[in-house]
């Protein structure tokens, strides 16, 4: 259960982490990027990863309750820690750095991270990989969005008159 615990809470502290201390960037630069109408709205983003990331943590702790041998797991584990760094990565590449372009690179590496990972993690539980699939649904729909911002904002966010 400790794993379990660990796999949902340390998620779910980056994310909330990082959306309390880009509160400025979202309010402020990213307010002025141009955006596609088909943009959520910002509410959306919190509850939306609160249920990714829980959904990730349980999908770790059915692989690593699949297996007595741990060392079984290296591979799965590292593919997981994979994806989760490039999910961490994003969020300080688009809001803090403010580039587009390597957060459309960051992005795209997660999405076949996620997609390596569900392959993985469907060779020791079929409903761990199935827990994924939203995860990737979202992340496809964010690598459109960042590169739809990117295209909308070729300089940057319009300044503020």
């Amino acid at each position: 259960m400790l794993f379990l615990a660990l796999s949902i809470l340390v998620p779910l502290s980056v994310g909330a982490y990082q959306g309390i201390s880009m509160k400025g960037e979202v309010d402020g630069w990213y307010s002025r990027l141009r955006k596609p109408r088909w943009t959520p709205p910002g509410w959306l983003f919190g509850p939306v990863w609160t249920l990714l990331y829980t959904s990730m943590g349980v999908s770790a702790w059915l692989v690593w309750r699949s297996r007595e041998n741990k060392r079984e797991l290296v591979r799965p584990m590292a593919l997981h820690l994979t994806h989760l760094a490039l999910n961490f990565a994003w969020t300080p590449l688009f809001f803090t750095a403010h580039n587009l372009k390597l957060a459309l690179a960051d992005i795209i590496a997660l999405d076949a991270a996620i997609v390596a990972t569900s392959r993985c993690f469907r060779e020791y539980n079929a409903s761990a990989a199935e827990l994924l699939q939203p995860y990737l649904a979202w992340t496809s729909f964010a690598t459109l969005l960042n590169a739809s911002l990117m295209l909308k904002n070729p300089g940057g966010a319009p300044s503020i008159r």
